[in-house]
């Protein structure tokens, strides 16, 4: 079993087809003041699995700060059944609905095991201070 990818998002679901939609992908966010939260974040995951992996595992996040200091962690267990019809794996979306706690300027990481073997990490980067000046409009496009 391995995670072909790991991000942040505003939002994302399972669509009636099964398909991942995901709204909003990000990797950096500004903080006027520390500590913060930056509220209802979306870690999102796809796994891929073979038939030899059906059966519970063991699924755990890890957020630290740019010391490495961690400030949360979440265990799951997640249930791997077999593959559907002629299929020779298992795609297996993951959507974690999440506050993330902010508390320096840097790059904070979520870890990602498996059956406590590192699979992936995601990095978020944090800046802080006064928001940036972000020039007006003009409605003019340049060629």
């Amino acid at each position: 079993m391995n995670v072909t990818f790991a991000l942040f998002a505003d939002a994302a679901n399972i669509s009636q087809e099964g398909k991942l939609n995901i709204l909003g992908i990000f990797d950096s966010v500004h903080v006027g003041q520390f500590p913060s939260l930056h509220p209802r974040g979306t870690l999102v995951l796809r796994l891929k699995a073979s038939p030899a992996d059906q059966g519970t595992h063991q699924l755990a996040l890890r957020w630290t700060n740019p010391r490495g200091v961690e400030l949360w962690t979440s265990q799951a267990e997640l249930e791997i059944g077999p593959p559907v019809s002629n299929a020779t794996e298992v795609d297996m979306p993951i959507i974690v609905q999440l506050d993330l706690p902010l508390d320096i300027v840097g790059d904070y990481r979520m870890t990602v095991t498996i059956d406590e073997r590192p699979q992936t990490i995601a990095v978020l980067h944090v800046r802080g201070g006064a928001a940036p000046m972000v020039p007006p409009a003009t409605g003019q496009m340049m060629s």
